[in-house]
């Protein structure tokens, strides 16, 4: 990571403890590595975020329906499923620092710092030189010192990807001493040998033997699988439906880093779309544009996401592709889409006798269906609206003087606060008074503050800073025509409105309907 991304980066880290939208788990003992806990705007921006994921899935799809399954399973489900067995992380210790690593993000940062770096670096200097007459996928596809790059860098996942499907991990440390890979830390090429590490919590359940073991749920997807007979009978879908999940996950991740973007425990909101065999791709590719379009209908700018298909593909997927945000800290998984074939109901009829097949009333004949799949990280989703929205811009002080100002540019259906209400001063009691009048009023109908400490452009600019789209002024004029000042926070614009038409306008700026009309 640079030193300018890393410091953006922290910047953010730092505005979530002192704002409260993140903290980290048991700080007052030291902590907890990989583990956070959300404060009192953060479980608001995150619960924003869930209602409009479910929203979207859930109440704008009549063949979608959800369910909350729970976090332990009879622990086959994991045999069944291939995470006993297969669910590892290929990681490497540097003897000097003696930090752990993932051995396929070594490679992978190395790509990104090394040669992909060069390759926006050329496009950069060739958008500046050419100006609007530029062609970014031209050049890409012409520029024979890129098409070089582009070589060693498909070579190079290539080989990682075929040597980690087939379980080569001799040949995974080769490609480290042969990138003359360095740690971070020690600046040293000192590795161990690269090992698998299940990524399983597992305790113990019942009366405690070695017998009882239980397993925290590593994925959401499973309580979906062994529920399909039960919902598909009681909710009467028929193929194609979806059944949709918010939930918590538990992985034992090594190596965690990065803040909330891998975490041990963390939330997924994952929909499992049931299909015809065959139908697959054109459900995947249906979803595939669905979902890019409801992460840009939150004002994320195009070139801040991207597709990436799999090129190595989990056992249970015939096609498999993420959606990357471009955080400070490089483009990263946000969501997967993944076609799942028949793999999960199949291996769940195997191991518990019964019968998981949907007959089809069409074609008359019973089959075991497909799935298609859209996993997206509400921890990450979390973490790239933030990252998306933190700016830093300039604002005159009360006398009129330019200020360096912090504002979180949120989409104002997922503010955590959608209104503040300030009176003027604190001292005088008939403007105390109204803005509390006011405040109980529109306190209905969407998140509000009260706030009457320090001055109003202080107040202001805390509103700024927790991403509050809009600030109600209460001040003399209010006690004599009854109309307040509403400012927005972008354009910190003010305009006279009447009390009465404050909760009307507000609500209409702040609606999640705004977003899901744009699906």
């Amino acid at each position: 990571m640079a030193k300018q991304e890393q410091n953006v980066f922290q910047e953010i880290v730092s505005h979530c403890k002192k704002l409260g939208f993140v903290y980290q788990s048991s700080e007052i003992y030291g902590g907890l590595s990989a583990v956070y806990d959300y404060g009192p705007y953060g479980v608001l921006l995150k619960n924003n975020i869930k209602q409009y994921w479910w929203k979207s899935m859930v109440q704008m799809h009549e063949n979608i329906v959800g369910i909350d399954a729970a976090i332990f399973m009879e622990p086959t489900v994991w045999k069944a499923s291939g995470h006993v067995d297969a669910f590892n992380d290929p990681l490497v210790d540097n003897k000097d620092s003696k930090k752990r690593y993932r051995a396929d993000h070594l490679i992978e940062e190395y790509i990104e710092s090394k040669i992909q770096k060069k390759i926006d670096k050329d496009v950069a200097k060739a958008a500046k030189r050419f100006g609007d007459s530029f062609n970014k996928e031209e050049y890409l596809a012409t520029d024979k010192r890129t098409l070089d790059r582009q070589a060693k860098i498909d070579a190079i996942l290539s080989r990682m990807n075929n040597s980690l499907n087939t379980g080569d991990l001799k040949d995974i440390d080769a490609l480290i001493a042969e990138l003359e890979i360095a740690c971070s830390v020690s600046g040293t090429k000192n590795w161990t040998e690269v090992r698998q590490f299940n990524l399983m919590f597992s305790t113990q359940g019942g009366g405690a033997t070695s017998d009882d073991v239980l397993y925290l749920r590593p994925e959401t997807a499973q309580g979906i699988f062994v529920n399909f007979l039960n919902v598909l009978n009681t909710s009467r879908q028929k193929i194609p439906f979806g059944i949709a999940q918010i939930g918590k996950a538990f992985r034992n991740e090594i190596v965690a880093r990065q803040f909330i973007f891998r975490m041990r425990e963390f939330e997924q909101m994952e929909m499992q779309f049931f299909v015809r065999p065959g139908e697959q791709k054109q459900f995947y590719e249906q979803w595939k544009e669905a979902r890019m379009k409801w992460h840009l209908a939150l004002g994320t700018p195009a070139d801040k996401l991207r597709y990436h298909d799999h090129e190595a593909l989990a056992h249970y997927a015939d096609m498999a592709l993420d959606i990357e945000f471009e955080y400070p800290f490089g483009f990263r998984e946000l969501e997967g889409v993944h076609s799942r074939t028949d793999f999960d109901l199949s291996s769940h009829e195997e191991h518990s006798g019964k019968k998981l097949q949907y007959f089809d009333p069409e074609l008359k004949e019973s089959y075991t269906p497909y799935v298609v799949e859209t996993s997206v990280g509400c921890d990450r989703m979390f973490l790239s609206v933030l990252s998306q929205a933190y700016q830093i811009d300039e604002a005159p002080d009360s006398k009129g003087k330019m200020q360096q100002r912090v504002v979180l540019r949120l989409h104002p259906a997922i503010a955590p606060i959608k209104c503040a209400v300030l009176p003027l001063v604190k001292k005088d009691e008939a403007l105390t008074n109204k803005a509390r009048e006011i405040f109980n009023k529109i306190k209905y109908s969407f998140e509000c503050q009260y706030d009457e400490k320090d001055s109003v452009g202080k107040r202001y600019r805390r509103q700024d800073e927790l991403g509050t789209p809009y600030c109600i002024t209460i001040d003399d004029q209010t006690l004599e025509d009854n109309t307040v000042t509403l400012r927005e926070r972008d354009s910190m614009e003010q305009e006279r409105v009447a009390v009465e038409a404050v909760e009307r306008i507000v609500q209409q700026k702040v609606d999640m309907r705004v977003l899901l009309q744009q699906l």
